[in-house]
């Protein structure tokens, strides 16, 4: 294999640049070498700014390093879904890939449910890889290495974070611990419903989601699980919020959205939270969490939907995207 210099890969894809195919084969093989070290719970110490959905929104991403400042000054949590629905999967996975193998300690990437084959080939990631790269090798490296990515993450051993939300079948973390996550995200049982729950504030149990996957939970589900944890918080992402997070549950859990005007014509604002350091006990307290508001950069008005509509056969955006 061709030896690749990352900090110059970084800097290429900072400039919204691709890789060469071979180079992110060889990327995406190291990159699973480290993944595969890590538990399927790892445990990480604030401060650590959390990244919600990304969903190849590749100008937002870079908006949201100069918001919250670049690794390895800043650490960095991102709690899934990279792929799909924007128009530049393909040089977001990438950069946050090089980014994770150039700083292992500085940079934690979690699996969301678009981390998956099966949904990429729906949401677009598929059609951008052959779109960009004429096969489907590049969209078969970056799904072989979703396999890896870790389930959740711990933070000062208070704050628990996962892409979606909590599963009837996991009372205890250790549970998590005991998970065979090398594999395609299955149709149902815990690995899925760590992806695919959500909170619902009218609830206090488990019941059947509208996603088709997983499970809505509410208070009581929320209050049982950081009780018997000894945990203060569940952060986690998936889900739209217009104003870019919101907080449920007695200030117990919150989501942090971060692709902002998602699908570029939502409207909504995205957020980044910061974690700081010093936090402890099993109260959030004030200060212990900072969500950064952000709008949509200004480069996607120039290199958005109708920019590359335009660059597209007949003028058309790809059938995923409408």
């Amino acid at each position: 294999m061709a030896p690749f210099n990352l900090d110059a890969c970084i800097s290429q894809l900072l400039k919204k640049q691709l890789l060469h195919e071979t180079v992110l084969k060889e990327i995406c093989e190291k990159t699973k070498e480290v993944l595969m070290r890590e538990g399927n719970v790892v445990h990480i110490e604030a401060p650590v700014t959390v990244v919600g959905d990304i969903h190849g929104q590749f100008y937002d991403l870079v908006e949201i390093f100069r918001i919250g400042g670049y690794a390895p000054s800043t650490n960095y949590l991102f709690l899934g879904d990279y792929v799909d629905r924007g128009l530049f999967s393909v040089e977001t996975i990438s950069l946050l890939t090089c980014l994770k193998l150039r700083h292992p300690n500085r940079i934690h990437l979690i699996r969301g449910n678009h981390e998956s084959r099966a949904v990429t080939q729906t949401y677009g990631f598929y059609t951008e890889c052959v779109r960009k790269y004429g096969s489907a090798s590049v969209w078969s490296y970056f799904t072989d290495m979703f396999d890896y990515l870790t389930l959740s993450v711990v933070i000062d051993d208070r704050i628990f974070c996962v892409h979606g939300g909590l599963s009837p079948s996991i009372h205890s973390i250790d549970q998590i611990k005991v998970v065979d996550r090398f594999r395609e995200i299955p149709h149902e049982g815990p690995m899925a419903d760590l992806v695919w729950s959500d909170p619902d504030a009218e609830k206090e149990d488990f019941a059947i989601s509208p996603r088709g996957a997983g499970y809505t939970f509410g208070s009581q589900v929320v209050r049982k699980f950081l009780q018997i944890n000894e945990m203060a918080h569940i952060l986690r992402a998936h889900q739209l919020c217009m104003e870019g997070y919101s907080v449920l549950f007695d200030n117990h859990l919150s989501t942090v959205w971060s692709a902002p005007n998602y699908c570029y014509r939502c409207g909504n604002s995205a957020s980044i939270l910061e974690v700081r350091p010093g936090g402890h006990g099993q109260e959030i307290q004030e200060g212990d969490l900072f969500f950064n508001v952000f709008e949509a950069a200004p480069e996607n008005d120039r290199d958005g939907p109708g920019q590359q509509a335009s660059m597209n056969a007949g003028g058309k955006l790809p059938e995923y995207f409408l």
